[in-house]
């Protein structure tokens, strides 16, 4: 059973990643709707930054917390919710991208791409579901990746994060269908953003290069506008970027054709 949702005047969004990036980018779009706002990162002063833009527009709620302490999350729940009384959609958006070859990649740097991606996002909305259960409402939308379509070189790591999404999400919506509580996963190509800059390294560190076709994606303006789109027409799945989506269809369709080309496709 589930109750009958209460009309409200507000969405409140719940973004994760919220200091930059497609997470900014749907922060100050959300924020012209009208929506309140909750924002959560790591960089405290980052999202302080973008609650700044939205000064005087919407209520902004800022969360900080590492996605990698999953024992968190609970608290952190309480305290969104506590925010306005309801959380309406949560975006896991947050993310970590890897620039490494798998036998140069530590087990460490894998666990962390694996918690960061996968672990987290999974574990966040599962805390934060019952809460849309007992209102009878409720969206979680899941920002993953092309990756989650088809491995690609050198990210071997965040590829097997984003497949895991993809089933445990599916799965997930299943168990959901008799419920007004939805799930979308969206799945980005190139998007001008840091995160190639952040993206790991084997060892660990940062692979502090903003890639040629990362800088040449789509804005991530543009990922924002597609991703609210998505949640206000209640897809299941949408993809957004350019060329790079064509191997997504060409292994479906064609995967000989696939299998030649993505060998010949730039890691960078």
């Amino acid at each position: 059973m589930y109750l009958v949702p209460v009309e409200r005047k507000e969405t409140v969004y719940w973004i994760t990643g919220a200091s930059s990036g497609i997470g900014e980018a749907l922060a100050l779009l959300l924020a012209r709707a009208g929506n309140a706002l909750i924002l959560s990162g790591r960089d405290v002063q980052a999202l302080e930054r973008v609650a700044a833009q939205l000064e005087n527009q919407v209520e902004v709620l800022v969360l900080p917390f590492d996605l990698s302490q999953l024992d968190v999350f609970p608290e952190q729940v309480i305290k969104a919710i506590s925010f306005k009384g309801h959380v309406d959609v949560l975006i896991n958006n947050a993310g970590m991208s890897q620039r490494a070859p798998a036998l140069e990649t530590s087990a460490e740097v894998e666990q962390r791409i694996m918690t960061v991606n996968y672990f987290a996002p999974v574990a966040l909305s599962k805390a934060l579901l019952p809460h849309f259960i007992a209102q009878g409402s409720g969206h979680i939308v899941v920002v993953s990746s092309i990756a989650g379509k088809f491995g690609f070189a050198l990210r071997s790591s965040y590829a097997a994060a984003k497949h895991a999404l993809h089933g445990y999400f599916e799965a997930l919506r299943l168990e959901l269908k008799d419920i007004p509580v939805y799930v979308t996963l969206v799945c980005p190509g190139r998007v001008n953003t840091r995160i190639s800059f952040n993206a790991l390294k084997g060892d660990g560190s940062q692979h502090n290069v903003l890639d040629e076709g990362q800088r040449k994606g789509i804005t991530a303006q543009h990922c924002a506008r597609v991703i609210d789109k998505a949640i206000t027409h209640k897809k299941y799945e949408v993809l957004t970027g350019k060329w790079e989506l064509l191997p997504v269809y060409l292994r479906r369709y064609f995967p000989p054709v696939f299998y030649w080309l993505i060998k010949k496709v730039n890691a960078t």
